[in-house]
């Protein structure tokens, strides 16, 4: 295991280059402008305000990349330097393997911010039939083995004679995604507990309870519909008897062609995912490399815009980003200004 000091010096290496880049001496081309990596869902929000953050000509547009939540932890986490992304935009938290990982390749200095709430929209096309589910309906429909014995149903009405009588055909996230995560830690996993000796297996198998809990069936019955929430709007519009899950911020801005399916009862809404009603309600957030700030120019400046424009009456807002609680906010902008440390036991 590499000690400390080393680690150190590696990192004061990278950065050395970095700053060489940055300031235009670096050669091979310049590092003057912040790479961005991660949340597909995070995405149009990051856009938003990388397009207001140029526009006071101090700073060039942000590269900005969709890789998934999970994947653009793994390119965040591979090291320092200017060959590395400086910030990772998350549908939702970073979890300790990562963290861990990020220690291993000496990114030690990681800046967790909460920028806000999004919910996990269950949605169908405006003209699909009518139809609400549950969490355990849900469940009971993608997971590959549910409580434990191989899904064979065809039919919503396989699951409950209530529900249409019509393919379960669900397009959905990948498993790279942050969405894909909060898929089966919100949805999922709730249905699967309310089997009681499923939910009992949690504490003598893990590994066995995740399995069944958290395992998508392969078939056509869910399809992944890759990084781009977008995609699954139009896979609705083209096919009104399947569901699609994505960000509430997707549905938001294209009522005119898909609709919120209740979820256990409520309506996704920005008040139900505000409150924490709706299920399907989950934080988003933004990781900043803090051995990059005031190395590469602007990352700080930009996580600064990000809080601002999250605020209830902010930009954000307008494109389906909900604002989170003011005790929430409050501690987002402090993490803004004075970049705290993220530990690994904040984590668990």
């Amino acid at each position: 295991m590499k000690s400390k000091t080393a680690i150190f010096a590696l990192a004061t290496l990278a950065l050395a280059g970095c700053d060489n880049q940055a300031g235009g001496s670096g050669g091979g081309g310049s590092r003057d402008q912040i790479r961005i990596v991660g949340s597909s869902t995070v995405f149009p929000f990051a856009k938003a305000v990388s397009e207001y953050f140029i526009s006071s000509g101090n700073f060039k547009a942000p590269v900005l990349e969709s890789t998934g939540t999970g994947a653009g932890m793994s390119l965040f986490c591979s090291g320092v330097g200017a060959d590395t992304p400086d910030i990772e935009n998350a549908s939702r938290r970073m979890k300790v393997t990562e963290f861990e990982l990020c220690q291993k390749n000496g990114v030690t200095d990681i800046v967790e911010i909460n920028i806000g709430l999004d919910g996990l929209a269950v949605a169908q096309a405006n003209n699909g039939p009518a139809i609400a589910l549950t969490t355990e309906q849900i469940y009971r429909a993608i997971a590959a083995n549910p409580y434990g014995k191989k899904n064979t149903t065809k039919n919503w009405s396989d699951i409950d004679p209530s529900l249409p009588s019509i393919p379960i055909s669900v397009y959905g996230p990948p498993s790279t995604s942050g969405t894909r995560d909060s898929l089966t830690e919100l949805i999922m996993e709730v249905g699967c507990q309310t089997d009681p000796a499923t939910k009992a297996l949690k504490d003598s198998d893990e590994d066995a309870y995740k399995a069944i809990c958290h395992d998508i069936r392969s078939d056509n019955a869910y399809l992944d519909a890759g990084e781009n929430d977008n995609l699954i709007v139009q896979k609705l519009k083209s096919n009104p008897n399947a569901i699609g899950i994505f960000g509430y911020s997707f549905l938001e801005e294209n009522q005119d062609t898909v609709r919120g399916i209740a979820l256990s009862g409520v309506q996704p809404t920005y008040d139900t995912i505000v409150s924490g009603e709706y299920p399907g309600a989950r934080a988003m957030y933004i990781y900043l490399k803090k051995h990059h700030v005031g190395v590469i120019p602007g990352i700080q400046e930009f996580a600064t815009e990000f809080v601002n424009a999250g605020g209830r009456d902010g930009y954000l807002a307008k494109i389906g980003l909900i604002a989170a609680s003011d005790d929430v906010r409050a501690s987002t902008v402090d993490a803004a200004k004075n970049l705290p440390l993220l530990t690994k036991d904040m984590l668990k």
